[in-house]
């Protein structure tokens, strides 16, 4: 038995303590109520997240010091927002043989840094630390359907271990020492399905829908290939694999959020009716930050950017796409 400390007590936080407390790990879960804490310990369900999901294994705490105590492996399920200051809270308690992987998906804005570059500038060490992506809804691997996903890291090692840790029979890993193309395909793809979903609650049809997730993915690619990364993940997982999964699921808050856009509604209705965070909101602004500095081409996500953030009509926006001049496909 491994005993493991989950930080963030979320959607897919939730999910992940399940996962590992069902295979017999003890989860040490930090959640940042006290109160979400406290019901968690005398119900071993989560309150506000998956309510109906059973926590085997778990004990819960809102004191980060206490979570990540004595542990053996930590996993961060934090909103991207917030993962730099919660392990600044936490590295002092933290050892620097303590393998961690993150499952945060995003690109910071201040320093254009991905997750796993957060905390290699917070807690160092690189060897030791590893992402998780993949088409993974909570919902269903809470309820132990079959999903599989991938976790990479510089280090084959912390790559296998991880690998070791979350494999189940309804959960396969793979593993990837590409670092930088799985954690830009999990930031972008966030993206993308918000513009799919304004595609879907437009009544564009199936076909003006695949075609966007297909020239999503072609500038997904551009991207990774930009900054290092290799093309063949944007075909796996974490690239395509989480795409259609983002794109075309009702359990995706993205294209949830897409589709309230175009409804007329807007980012802070959604986040107060959901209670959770669309992180493609952010990444829009980020990743095409990112893109911008490489050069980089990516029409879709500049769109998406355009309609949250500059107030641009999401009708209007479409028309744009479609008056791109013509171009080779694999240009």
């Amino acid at each position: 038995m491994t005993r493991v400390a989950v930080i963030g007590s979320g959607t897919w936080g939730t999910a992940v303590a399940s996962l590992l407390g069902g295979k017999g790990h003890e989860v040490s879960l930090w959640a940042h109520s006290p109160e979400v804490a406290e019901r968690i310990n005398a119900e071993h369900r989560n309150p506000k997240h998956l309510s109906d999901i059973e926590l085997p294994h778990t004990s819960a705490t809102s004191s980060l010091g206490d979570a990540v105590c004595g542990v053996d492996a930590i996993v961060m399920v934090v909103p991207s927002a917030y993962l730099r200051k919660t392990a600044q809270d936490m590295a002092p308690h933290v050892s620097e043989r303590t393998p961690v992987v993150v499952l945060s998906k995003g690109v910071e804005a201040e320093t254009g840094y991905t997750m796993l570059g957060v905390l290699r500038d917070v807690l160092g060490h690189k060897e030791r630390l590893a992402c998780l992506a993949g088409p993974n809804h909570a919902e269903e691997v809470s309820r132990q359907m079959f999903a599989a996903t991938v976790v990479a890291s510089s280090n084959e090692t912390c790559a296998e271990y991880f690998q070791d840790l979350f494999m189940a029979p309804t959960f396969r890993v793979y593993t990837s020492r590409d670092v930088i193309g799985v954690e830009l395909c999990a930031a972008a793809k966030n993206v993308i399905a918000i513009a799919n979903g304004m595609c879907v609650s437009m009544g564009l049809g199936d076909n003006a829908s695949a075609a966007l997730i297909t020239r999503g993915l072609a500038e997904i690619t551009r991207l990774v290939v930009a900054l290092g990364g290799d093309s063949r993940t944007c075909q796996g997982l974490a690239g395509m694999g989480d795409l259609i999964a983002t794109c075309t699921s009702p359990h995706s808050r993205n294209r949830s959020l897409g589709e309230l856009l175009v409804q007329g509604g807007t980012l802070e209705e959604y986040e107060a009716k959901t209670h959770m965070v669309a992180e493609g909101a952010v990444a829009c602004k980020t990743v095409t930050d990112l893109a911008r500095r490489h050069h980089v081409e990516m029409p879709l996500s500049e769109l998406v950017r355009q309609v949250l953030w500059e107030g641009a009509d999401p009708h209007d926006a479409a028309q744009t796409l479609f008056s791109r001049p013509k171009k080779s496909e694999t240009e």
